[in-house]
This record gives C-alpha cells, structure tokens and sequence, in this order.
C-alpha cells in the first residue's frame, strides 16, 4: 500500500508523504489501542472507538490508562520501525473521554538523533483536545526482550 496521501504540518498547510505499511508492534489489541488508519513516514493517525470495558466510574468516564495505550501506538507507528520501544513521555490528560467516544490521535516525529525519535501525539474528541504528549522512543537492533540486559548489569558491577 504505497498511496500518497496529505497530511497538514503544525500550520495546517497540506503535505503530501507516501502512505506505507505498518511494520511494528503489529500483535497490539485494536480493540484496546485503537487502530491505524493512516501511516506515513513519521506519520500516523490512530482511531480509539472508546467500549463498555474502559469505564472508570459510573458517569463513564473511559480510564487514562486506554487513552495513553492508544497515543503510545500511535507514536510507535510513527516511527514505524520493528523495535522502536518507549523510553519516556510528558503527557497531559486535557479533558476527560467519555465511553462512546471516538478519539483520534495524531502522531508526528520531530526529531531524529542516531536511534533516538522524539514524536508528538495529539488526541481528539470532534474538535475538542483531550490528550497531549511527547514521547521519546529508541529503536533497538534486536527486539529487546532479546537484549541481554542482565549481562549489560552485571557488567556494570564489575566496575566497582
């Protein structure tokens, strides 16, 4: 699926990028994480249909946790690479989701170092912003349930 497609930048000018294929964490629960309906070079947009089973409390308010799974896909599809994991994230919840709600996030990356990405995601309700965050991501040689990482510690304390 090489489309073109266009996407607007931070000023709402339309771009045109190369729509491809989803490369990682392809197991995700779309039920739970929302689904990619749109993935370009450091693009994508992810499509929450928010269930019964995300409630938090009896006025349906859907639990943060379901709302940051579904930003969190959506940046790894951004960055699109088979071991691209989370390192870290500054989020904020701007408005609480109701069970029903269909929640939209857009993922863009801003920055390349070496491995490291640094993506923005924005979720929205209609026209209305939920969700905001920064997640900064490292894309791995090999997967890193893979990484010897008990080795790496063990290393470590032979320093001393």
């Amino acid at each position: 699926m090489n489309d073109e497609i266009e996407v607007q930048d931070d000023l709402g000018h339309l771009i045109s990028k190369e729509q491809t294929s989803l490369l990682t964490h392809m197991k995700v629960n779309t039920n739970f994480s929302g689904e990619v309906v749109t993935i370009a070079s450091g693009y994508a947009k992810v499509v929450l249909d928010t269930l019964e089973v995300m409630r938090a409390d009896e006025m349906g308010m859907v639990h943060g946790g379901f709302i940051f799974g579904a930003a969190d896909f959506a940046a790894m599809a951004a960055v699109n690479e088979p071991n691209v994991v989370l390192a870290s994230c500054a989020c904020l919840f701007l408005s609480p989701v109701r069970v029903g709600d269909q929640v939209t996030f857009i993922a863009e990356e801003h920055q390349k170092e070496g491995k490291k990405r640094t993506v923005q995601v924005k979720g929205y309700v209609y026209d209305i912003k939920v969700f905001e965050g920064e997640f900064k991501t490292i894309i791995t040689d090999r997967h890193v349930l893979r990484l010897d990482l008990l080795k790496n510690t063990e290393e470590l304390g032979k320093i001393d």
